[in-house]
């Protein structure tokens, strides 16, 4: 499967799990919401760990590497995390979902600025696209 399958796999999948998690706050706070989706996280690091890599792949993985993932693992998966559910439990799914979907407008920036990425036309429109499709959602 090449590159653009696997990112419309994981944005039909990443589509799902909003309205997952819009109908399971239903009825409880945030944070223990989160509980539970952390739950979730910790079934799928255990089936990494029995059934796809061996110990010499964990063991092989610099201190840096480790430390930049289990960084980025806790503010996706956390800190960001709380920060959607306060959104989805007060807001609409359709309007929520898609404005913190607008990460990559994040990314381009930092990608550019930190890691020295270019800067494309093409990019730039997308970007602006994406900026107003999060305004028209907010005005309609």
């Amino acid at each position: 499967m090449n590159a653009f399958l696997w990112a419309i796999l994981a944005a039909c999948i990443w589509g799902v799990v909003p309205l997952l998690e819009k109908v399971g706050l239903n009825k409880i706070d945030v944070i223990t919401g989160l509980f539970y989706r952390c739950f979730g996280v910790v079934i799928g690091l255990l089936f990494l760990g029995v059934f796809i890599l061996s110990p010499q792949q964990i063991k092989s993985v610099d201190v840096k590497s480790a430390a930049l993932l289990v960084l980025a693992g806790f503010l996706a998966s956390f800190v960001a995390q709380i920060a959607f559910y306060h959104g989805l439990k007060l807001g609409e799914i359709s309007r929520v979902v898609p404005v913190s979907g607008i990460y990559p407008v994040f990314a381009f920036i930092f990608g550019i600025l930190i890691l020295g990425e270019g800067i494309s036309l093409l990019k730039c429109l997308g970007i602006i696209l994406a900026v107003l499709g999060v305004w028209l959602l907010k005005i309609g």
